[in-house]
């Protein structure tokens, strides 16, 4: 289908040129606005293209107003002040996204709908997502120009001056981990563990319904201009079974696609579109998409790997990546400075890219997930660093400067990449500022982030370490790395009391009025709430099925002492988890109790223990399954 339309570039959205384009395509039938709230979630509604196409200015000068109760805005459009204007946004690329199940009778096309991303606008500010990171975007920018203006020496390693500048932006990039699976087929945790370990499945051929899914979701990637670059299976996955009429069942594999990088909101955007077209091609094929960041406990979880790097236009046409230098450093002195913000504030980073229970349970250690705060440069300029155990990667190609980049491994495929690449700018134009204002050099700022734990340095703090360039889970024990680089949040509650720790960072994210405290703590009242109803309405459910699950095998006449040993201590944590007693509260209902009470911190705790003994039990029963001769 060559003659549909899939994109309408930032260049083509005057009126003359859109009417031509969608009168040319009756195909199109829709017209939806994409405003993007605070939880990440996109919203979509159909109107009619014949009223968009009446007074296309209008529209897009104008706005549709919603009810903003509907979306996450926490405290912000509350029921008695719900109104939200949907303002459209012109300068960034639209897609049409087409229901290939519904063909129009008379184009015989697929009908389609224009989504037009959009700003959420309430009481006259915006409050959503995309204008959150648009506002730190021009922020970074306007600042960073002053510095400039104020210190031209800060530009001479460029070989420019502030005069030449037309231009200064974030390119950003984004890496996404999915798993796929056959409807109602369960694959095994420890067949899954297994093949993992063995790396069974990684880089592994694609084969059947996969590979056609995976092969349409590049195609059609490409067509919308995402320029993809690679898809390919990850570690995570076992191999399917076949059925009597040769058909895959069973399939249960982890796959990766990456696409090419863009502007920081636009890179945001085509994440958004590219989840859809990747659900949509494997469906079609019969096939469940997750993008959970731990799906299965046990074994490999899925990250978004969010790259980024800043780059100047000149007004003679030269790009600059701005994180490059020509000196024998890995870094310039704005690339070391943006280093040391995201890693000195990440406490207050954290919490808009792990804000989920589930991309908690991901970062743990043994995973390839990072834990600590850390970066590694690499053990010498001339060779590039390619530690995964750290937080904060550099990216750098000897051959070519323009691709040296930050590669953020924490977040997962449901963060917020509008709000995590918000708070990394924040973070960044902080210690560029502290940099260019105190005139601090490259050995300067490579010494101050090479310091030793105790060390009191201009800006990063005494008591931390943030380079390693070891193996971070096998150089340092537990209670070194808390020590070093400070304690990983376990809940979603450890994460977001970071907000009100940390004070100090917090204003980092406010300066510019880019995160204001209405947009913050609307933000943790959004996450708070799904936290809670998340443990009593899922997980709590979910467990208790799984507990359920777990009964009696053995037969008491062929039953060994091992055995009912093993069964007495297996239901004993069944009753600790799940059953009341005159006497006990079971761990089921001291978490409920929590959440009434909203005592945070004790639910916090009872998280934490439920999922130990939830682990212990599954470990258990493992055991005492495979003792036994006859089931």
């Amino acid at each position: 289908m060559s003659e549909l339309l899939y994109t309408i570039s930032k260049e083509c959205h005057s009126e003359e040129t859109l009417k031509n384009l969608l009168l040319s395509h009756p195909e199109i039938k829709f017209v939806s606005l994409v405003g993007v709230d605070l939880s990440g979630n996109d919203t979509d509604e159909k109107i009619p293209i014949s009223l968009f196409l009446e007074d296309i200015n209008g529209f897009l000068k104008g706005a549709v107003q919603t009810d903003g109760s509907s979306v996450v805005l926490n405290g912000i459009a509350t029921l008695n002040n719900a109104k939200v204007d949907m303002v459209p946004d012109i300068d960034k690329n639209w897609f049409i996204d087409y229901n290939f199940e519904h063909i129009d009778p008379e184009t015989k096309l697929p009908v389609g709908t224009l989504r037009i991303p959009c700003f959420l606008i309430h009481d006259n500010k915006a409050v959503d997502s995309r204008s959150i990171l648009k506002n730190a975007v021009q922020h970074f920018k306007s600042t960073l120009l002053n510095l400039f203006k104020n210190n031209p020496n800060s530009l001479t390693s460029y070989g420019i001056k502030y005069e030449d500048i037309e231009d200064i932006f974030l390119t950003t990039a984004t890496e996404l981990e999915f798993w796929v699976k056959t409807p109602n087929n369960e694959a095994h945790v420890e067949e899954l563990s297994t093949s993992q370990v063995l790396q069974e499945q990684y880089w592994n051929n694609t084969k059947g319904a996969v590979r056609t899914s995976l092969e349409q979701s590049l195609i059609t990637m490409a067509k919308y201009g995402f320029e993809p670059e690679m898809g390919h299976k990850e570690v995570g996955g076992v191999q399917a079974k076949i059925n009597e009429a040769g058909t895959l069942t069973h399939i249960m594999e982890q796959l990766e696609i990456d696409w090419k990088y863009s502007n920081a909101i636009q890179t945001a955007d085509n994440e958004i579109f590219v989840k859809d077209i990747i659900r949509e091609s494997f469906r079609s094929n019969g096939l469940d998409v997750t993008f959970l960041a731990k799906p299965i406990d046990g074994v490999a979880g899925s990250g978004k790997h969010t790259h980024v790097s800043v780059t100047l236009k000149t007004k003679q046409g030269k790009i600059i990546n701005m994180f490059s230098t020509k000196k024998d450093h890995f870094l310039s002195t704005i690339g070391y400075a943006s280093l040391m913000g995201i890693l000195k504030n990440y406490e207050v980073i954290n919490p808009f890219v792990s804000y989920t229970y589930n991309a908690l349970k991901r970062l743990k250690p043994g995973f390839e997930a990072p834990v600590c705060i850390v970066t590694s440069l690499g053990h010498s300029v001339d060779v590039p660093s390619r530690n995964r155990t750290i937080l904060l990667g550099l990216i750098r190609d000897l051959a070519n400067p323009l691709a040296t980049r930050f590669e953020l491994r924490a977040p997962n495929p449901h963060t917020n990449t509008y709000l995590c690449v918000a708070s990394m700018c924040m973070a960044m134009i902080d210690c560029i500022e502290y940099a260019i204002s105190n005139n601090k050099s490259e050995n300067d700022l490579l010494k101050e982030l090479s310091k030793p734990f105790g060390e009191t340095t201009d800006y990063l703090e005494t008591y931390r370490m943030y380079r390693s360039e070891e193996d971070v889970f096998e150089e340092y024990d537990n209670e070194e790395r808390v020590k070093f680089f400070g304690k990983a949040p376990s809940t979603v509650y450890e994460n977001l009391i970071a907000l009100d720790k940390h004070q100090e960072k917090v204003q980092v994210l406010k300066k510019g009025d880019v995160f204001d405290g209405k947009i913050i703590n609307g933000f943790k009242s959004a996450v708070l709430k799904r936290w809670v109803m998340e443990i009593n309405h899922r997980i709590i459910n979910d467990y208790m099925k799984e507990v359920r699950s777990f009964k009696k095998l053995h037969s008491s006449d062929l039953a060994l002492d091992l055995d009912l040993s093993y069964w007495i201590k297996i239901d004993n944590l069944r009753k600790y988890i799940m059953k009341d007693s005159i006497d006990r509260k079971s761990l089921f209902t001291q978490i409920k109790e929590a959440s009434i009470s909203k005592d945070y911190g004790t639910l916090s705790h009872l998280q934490l223990e439920l999922d130990k003994n939830m682990e212990e039990l599954r470990e258990l029963y493992s055991v005492y399954e495979k003792n036994l001769l006859d089931i």
